[in-house]
Parts: C-alpha cells; structure tokens; sequence
C-alpha cells in the first residue's frame, strides 16, 4: 500500500497535466460542437433566460400564445429535438442570431481550452487558461438560478407528478450540474501556473 501511495504522489505533476489535457478535450469537443445545428439549438434556453447573456439574442424578449392559449416564451415553440430538423424552428433561430452566437461562443470555449494546454509548458499562459475556465464555469453554473428546463417540469399524466421543480435537476440540469468539477479543475491548473511562475522567479533573483 505504502509503494502505491508513494508512486500516485510522487507522479502529482502528471495528474495536474493529465487534467489539462482532459479540460482540453471538452473545452475543444464541446467547442468543436457548437457550429452544428443541433448544438447551437440546444444551448438556447440557457442563454436566452441569463440576465447576463441574453441581449447576444434578437428574440430574447419575444412571447406567444401557444396552441393551449397560454401565453409563453417565443423560444419555446421553436425548440428542435436533438437529432430532429424542422426547417421552420431553424428559420426562425437564423432570426434569431442562434447560430453567429454559437460559432463566437464556441471559438471562444476552444480558446480557453488551449490555453489551460499550453499551461504544460507556459504557466503564465496557463495560468490565464486556469483562470477563464474558473470563470466559465461560474457563468455556467449560474444557469442553475435562471433556467428553467434544469429542473424536471411538472408535465402531470396518467398520475401526479411526484418530483419536480428543485432539486430534482433534468438532463440539461444534470450536466450543468457537472461543471462545478471544471470550476475546481480550472483553480487547480491555475494555482498549479502561478506556483512555477513564482517558482521561476524566486530562482531569477537568487541567481
């Protein structure tokens, strides 16, 4: 026990940097993702309903009347299921900038992911990295508060229905959820960069 304990911590540096890579991965993954269509569409309710990022949208504002005379948000008669193209909620998403958002946003997370990489061999510039993926993550995890489709509906049915509202988050909820793991990494690789930084410098003036 003793050997293994000894040989995972004596290997930290590697872990720290097998965690930039993973951040990498989703930052560049799921940055990747968001020029495609069903990305772009599904990313909509979250930002629509963020007092901070909704005026990237033209129809933020928008309400209707639905089919059961309700009046309700725009953005929810125009909603594409994954895998589902209907030509008439895509027109209506090219209105509304959908898509130009998607790719900006998306060029951006890619950024991010890069630069906590590049913390491997440039801890200033992954220090930076560290930093805008704390930051990203908080922006993120504040969908929690303004996004309604992160918890189950009450949709009722054959019975009532017996949990729903908070806490009982939905799918989108639950990998919302998820980035508090990329705000702790975020700190980590960051707090990893400013130690060599400071590291570096201390060995500058000594010598």
């Amino acid at each position: 026990m003793d050997k293994l304990l000894i040989l995972v911590a004596s290997k930290q540096h590697l872990w720290i940097n097998f965690m930039r890579m993973a951040i990498f991965i989703v930052m560049a993954w799921i940055g990747g993702l968001k020029a495609f269509q069903y990305e772009a569409d599904g990313i909509v309710p979250f930002v629509i309903n963020s007092p901070v990022m909704s005026f990237f949208y033209n129809k933020a504002d928008e309400t209707v009347v639905n089919d059961e005379g309700k009046k309700v948000r725009e953005y929810t008669i125009y909603k594409n299921p994954e895998g589902k193209v209907v030509q008439r909620n895509i027109a209506w998403h090219k209105e509304n900038g959908t898509y130009l958002f998607a790719y900006g946003l998306g060029a951006v997370i890619i950024c991010i992911g890069v630069l906590v990489l590049l913390g491997i061999w440039f801890p200033r510039i992954g220090f930076w990295g560290g930093m805008l993926t704390f930051g990203m993550s908080i922006v993120t995890l504040s969908f929690l508060i303004t996004t309604p489709e992160v918890y189950v509906p009450n949709l009722g049915g054959d019975f009532a229905t017996p949990a729903y509202g908070f806490p009982y988050l939905s799918g989108a909820g639950r990998l919302v959820l998820k980035d508090i793991i990329m705000m702790a990494a975020g700190l980590i690789v960051a707090s990893d960069c400013a130690t060599r930084c400071l590291s570096k410098r201390r060995s500058t003036r000594l010598s």
